[in-house]
């Protein structure tokens, strides 16, 4: 029988049984975390609707195509190099601690942020805000799995995933609702009031939340951000510069490879490991890793271009475009909760499937999108992309979160948003540079006097003809032929994001498992992984 402790504030493991309720006021803990999520998914889709606006010398910061870059590049550099420090270290400091910690950091940077005075100090303001929200990410969703049972966890994920629908959806929105009425600083002013207060009531109404106690993997935890932060490097620069090639980039990468091959090293050896490697010899784990990689390369590396398309090419304003993407939120509240019941009923084989099929159909769809396409059917196919969704995250996080004992959460929820920052990451670097180069060779065979930076991308050519380096006569042509070439590589890069999910099929059907049955451990829903004795789910693994 295992006994709880009776201090409301302080939930330590070992793990309440499957049949227990879980914390009282669960649900409402559950709202404030969904609410913490909301802002730091919000507040990075928000600056995509800004970006033109911060361009400008009169009504923004004057930032050049390289400052507007690294204005999201520091975010997702510093998110993606700290997010397994910061949940190792919420494991073992506590995970109110942590997401206290990670909610000041942020507000505090976005009220920075809001009054910077010139590119630098707001690529700073964003690095910190990557920093604050890096230490809230893994803590929402390890203590979602401290205060709720085993039974209720599924569901509970569910509703926690649609919050990164809801928060990608209102971003574009309230940005675009703010920068019409006033200036650009408001996009991060409003997470202030909003953080402050999350914090009131967290502190009151959040109990906290420890995992394993002992000496800390102070190695491992350092060879993980370098690590992190040298393969984060390298994939965002070879989507800036649009190849390869350059040592920058494949050396990067490649001192990135090593210090994770060293973090793999050092794990197997030390008897205080942050992460056992050994996860991975898991099939489901490395294969719900594998999908939450492969689905978030395909999905950011795409949309992030459908921004360009509708407002450039199709010109409509940021709050026009906001209230596009809204559907896609949509989406996400209405079938994230109900995943947990379709797994339950067709099991995680069938739904991931279905799910996959509603993602490459959609962007297959992409891939036929022209000049005139009807803006309502680009409605419906986000909303189509986010049920997709929203059958697939829950599902794979959940096989995630239950592969590791309760009091490693923090290490898997780390891990999982790692996957999924750097896969988002890989994609737009790898369909970017894709996109770039059929845009390239497009607009190079329709305007070969254009200057070769103006080539470079959609947003380079349209500012050229803003600044007057072609002749007004000719602008209207040369727009005209350049929205061509975008739609045109809009459509390769759509073929190939339609590939990536057709991998991710064949990874949902090879290792995910069919309908769960009572004597299929693997696939039950609410096994408690962390009541089975660790050598013997070692020896699991290693089967």
């Amino acid at each position: 029988m295992v006994r709880m402790s009776t201090d409301p504030r302080t939930l330590a493991p070992p793990a309440p049984a499957p049949e227990d309720a879980g914390h009282p006021r669960r649900w409402a803990i559950l709202g404030l975390l969904v609410v913490s999520l909301i802002v730091t998914v919000l507040d990075n889709t928000v600056l995509n609707v800004a970006l033109k606006t911060l361009a400008d010398p009169v009504e923004g910061l004057g930032a050049s195509q390289s400052d507007l870059a690294w204005m999201i590049n520091s975010y997702t550099l510093v998110f993606a190099g700290l997010l397994f420090v910061c949940g190792v270290l919420g494991d073992r400091i506590g995970r109110k601690r942590m997401l206290v910690v990670g909610m000041v950091a942020f507000g505090l940077a976005s009220l920075g942020s809001a009054f910077a005075q010139n590119p630098d100090q707001l690529i700073a303001g964003r690095a910190l805000m990557g920093a604050g929200a890096a230490a809230m990410g893994p803590a929402t969703l390890s203590l979602l799995r401290a205060v709720f049972s085993e039974r209720e966890f599924p569901k509970a994920l569910g509703i926690w995933s649609g919050a990164v629908g809801i928060g990608g959806a209102l971003g574009p929105i309230v940005g675009g609702a703010l920068l019409e009425e006033f200036w650009w600083g408001s996009v991060f002013l409003i997470n202030v009031p909003i953080v402050a207060l999350g914090l009131v009531a967290i502190l009151w109404l959040v109990p906290e939340s420890k995992g394993r106690q002992g000496r800390p993997d102070l190695v491992g935890m350092a060879l993980s951000v370098v690590a992190l932060v040298l393969i984060t490097y390298g994939v965002i620069e070879a989507g800036d510069s649009g190849s390869w090639a350059g040592v920058e980039v494949w050396g990067t990468i490649a001192a990135g490879v090593a210090g994770l091959a060293g973090f793999v090293r050092w794990e197997l050896r030390t008897p205080h490991a942050s992460l056992d490697p050994r996860l991975f010899l898991d099939r489901r784990f490395a294969s719900a890793s594998a999908l939450i990689a492969l689905i978030f390369f395909a999905m950011l590396g795409l949309f992030f271009f459908m921004t360009f398309y509708i407002q450039l090419v199709r010109g409509l304003t940021p709050l026009q475009t906001g209230l596009m993407f809204l559907s896609f939120g949509a989406g996400m509240i209405v079938f994230s909760p109900l995943s947990s019941m379709f797994v339950k009923r067709f099991g995680t084989r069938a739904v991931g499937l279905a799910g996959l099929t509603l993602v490459g159909g959609v962007f297959l769809a992409i891939a036929q999108v022209g000049l005139d396409t009807p803006l309502w059917l680009i409605v419906v196919l986000m909303f189509l992309q986010s049920a997709g969704m929203a059958n697939l995250m829950p599902p794979a996080m959940n096989v995630m979160m239950q592969s590791v004992p309760r009091e490693q959460a923090g290490v898997a929820s780390a891990l999982s948003n790692t996957l999924r920052q750097v896969g988002g990451a890989l994609g737009v670097a790898v369909l970017g540079t894709v996109m770039a180069q059929a845009y390239q060779s497009r607009i190079a065979e329709v305007a070969p006097e254009l200057p070769e930076a103006a080539r470079a991308s959609l947003t380079a050519t349209y500012g050229a003809v803003t600044e007057g380096a072609v002749p007004p006569e000719a602008a209207e042509s040369l727009l005209a032929a350049a929205n061509v070439a975008f739609v045109d590589a809009m459509h390769t890069t759509a073929y190939v994001s339609a590939a990536v999910a057709l991998l991710g099929m064949i990874v949902v059907g090879r290792y995910f498992s069919g309908r769960p049955s009572r004597d299929d451990d693997g696939a039950r829903a609410g096994a408690d992984v962390s009541a089975v004795p660790a050598g013997e789910r070692q020896a699991k693994m290693v089967r």
